[in-house]
């Protein structure tokens, strides 16, 4: 099968289009035929090294970890999905080797969903890792109607998903991003704030009681920020601070693989209230382009490899 992989770490310059042997299957694992696959910030970084003492790394790395496709071969064990199956899925395994980049693809059953009905290939390999991760933040922090919750970071790609479902929860949605961004965040239900110096005193304007939930998905301040907008018995759950748990009493978020979390997306998406937005949308042998525009920073939404 074809494949993008990595020998090394380094810049996109490491990644080459190879042939590698179909992946087995495992007994609680299906083949997916990959259809399209999303960048996200951590495949770049993983490419580079910096997550090295974190995850080990088997090389050649097959890099990637969301997914859209359809199941060509089912394992020993997964009543849950039959060949023909139209999946997506956050393919995160325990080590780093065979991810998404390529024309087939192993993944444990308890990574994969359903397909949205309503969505392509490539809109549904643009939703599982970022999806996920503002799904499980808003659950962790318990997001919920006639909240107000301040979202950082929110045209980011986990911070658009992030406003679409807690707006969907009846929350009112306070979103930081730079004023380009504002009617963009408008379309998804938030009410923007420029981020930068007098953030607290922009947010207290909209809500002088205070916010009842902060979200962070990229903030330069958090600690300060938070202290100065959250309510009395609030909350607050970050993906990229440690001091939302050590220092405010929130919560520190690492996005995990769900099934469940994955098909209650794929309502969301199914019922209009989940819009996602492609950005780019690159051939397999273009995979060190897209890395190269995801890592650059200036696209809004997801960069996809279509395969």
């Amino acid at each position: 099968m074809r494949a993008i992989t990595y020998s090394r770490y380094g810049g996109p310059d490491v990644l080459e289009l190879t042939e590698q042997p179909t992946p087995k299957v495992g007994p609680d694992s299906v083949l997916v035929r990959v259809r399209a696959a999303s960048v996200n910030p951590v495949d770049w970084k993983l490419r580079a090294g910096y997550l090295d003492q974190v995850m080990d790394v088997t090389f050649p790395v097959v890099p990637g970890w969301d997914v859209a496709g359809v199941v060509e071969r089912v394992g020993l064990d997964t009543p849950e999905l039959q060949v023909g199956d139209e999946v997506y899925g956050y393919v995160r395994k325990d080590w780093v080797q065979g991810g998404t980049f390529a024309e087939l693809v192993a993944a444990p059953v308890r990574t994969l969903a359903r397909k949205p009905a309503s969505l392509s290939f490539e809109e549904a390999a643009a939703v599982p890792l970022a999806g996920l991760t503002a799904y499980q933040s808003i659950e962790r922090a318990g997001v919920r109607a006639g909240q107000t919750v301040l979202v950082h970071a929110a045209a980011g790609g986990v911070g658009q998903f992030a406003v679409q479902i807690a707006a969907a929860r009846g929350a009112r949605v306070i979103g930081t991003a730079s004023e380009r961004n504002h009617d963009h965040l408008r379309s998804l239900g938030a009410e923007p704030v420029v981020y930068g110096d007098g953030l607290a005193d922009r947010v207290r304007a909209l809500a002088p009681q205070g916010v009842d939930v902060v979200l962070d998905y990229g903030s330069d301040d958090l600690v300060p920020t938070t202290r100065a907008v959250l309510a009395e018995g609030g909350t607050v759950a970050s993906i990229v601070d440690a001091a939302a748990r050590d220092e405010l009493g929130g919560h520190y978020v690492w996005v995990r693989p769900s099934t469940a979390d994955l098909d209650a997306l794929s309502a969301l998406a199914d019922a209009g209230q989940l819009r996602v937005d492609v950005a780019e949308v690159f051939d397999l042998a273009d995979a060190a382009a897209a890395h190269e525009a995801s890592a650059g920073g200036h696209v809004r939404g997801k960069v996809v490899v279509r395969v």
